[in-house]
């Protein structure tokens, strides 16, 4: 016999089929996943970032200071009227710092004097490369375990230190200079070789006169000026002059060595001793 459904159970069965039926509302929206991945690869890059940008900003902080200082003390060393440029090579800085040797240092100074000498012969620009250098503990003398250097003199100081005027000659090294005669006897033009001589020296060999002979005045003046070899003033301790070769602005000396030294207070000192 059919028994009637009951209210209650109706709606029950009706309620439990609704909450089946309806949609459920706790997922996240895919445009609000889709949003979340940019930010979050943004703050990993910009981490990833700031990883690496510190130790370099760090390292580049340190590596100024260290060309600052070397600056200083060659300037002092070398008595330049403004300070070398300096560069240190090599990443990290900071790791060479700490160990007290910098592996590779660069350094330019301009308008070095050559006190102290008869002829002073100035340079007008030094490029060094220092391998190897290290400073002593108590900061008197700093010490390259190698170095290269070319140093330049322009004609105009060339012929000061002579005392004839100087400019390029015909051939490879060869120098051209102009000999004024006393009592009215004319200009002769004479020509040389220039090479290295010992102890950092500027030799003059294998003289040509241009227009037949030289007079004996000429001879005298010939001998005057280049009889001695002219030498190199305010050079690091240890850098020997290997080659001169001539340009169209002046001469290019060229030097290596090993134990190069270099001291703050040298160029002071010299001027002290020279003035007792």
């Amino acid at each position: 016999m059919h028994q009637p459904t009951s209210r209650y159970a109706y709606e029950h069965e009706s309620e439990h089929e609704s909450e089946c039926d309806a949609p459920h509302d706790t997922a996240e929206p895919p445009d609000a996943r889709r949003g979340r991945r940019p930010a979050a690869t943004t703050v990993g890059l910009a981490a990833l970032l700031a990883l690496v940008l510190i130790p370099v900003t760090v390292d580049r902080l340190v590596a100024a200071r260290v060309e600052s200082r070397t600056a200083k003390a060659f300037q002092e060393g070398m008595g330049t009227p403004a300070r070398p440029e300096v560069h240190v090579r090599g990443f990290p800085v900071l790791t060479q710092a700490a160990s007290g040797t910098l592996r590779r240092v660069d350094i330019t100074a301009r308008d070095i004097p050559a006190d102290g000498s008869a002829r002073p012969l100035p340079l007008s620009e030094l490029d060094l490369r220092l391998d190897g250098l290290t400073r002593s503990d108590d900061g008197s003398e700093a010490r390259a375990r190698s170095a290269a250097a070319t140093a330049r003199l322009s004609y105009r100081d060339v012929s000061d230190a002579l005392g004839p005027e100087v400019s390029r000659g015909e051939g490879p090294g060869r120098i051209s200079a102009e000999l004024l005669l006393p009592l009215g006897g004319g200009r002769v033009t004479v020509t040389t070789t220039v090479s290295a001589a010992s102890g950092n020296r500027i030799a003059f060999d294998d003289f040509q006169v241009e227009g037949g002979a030289l007079p004996a005045a000429g001879e005298a003046l010939l001998d005057r000026a280049f009889e001695q070899p002219i030498p190199l003033r305010n050079i690091p301790e240890g850098l020997t002059l290997r080659s001169v070769t001539t340009t169209a602005t002046g001469l290019e000396a060229r030097f290596t060595g090993r134990s190069v030294t270099f001291r703050p207070g040298q160029a002071s000192q010299e001027e002290q001793e020279r003035d007792l």
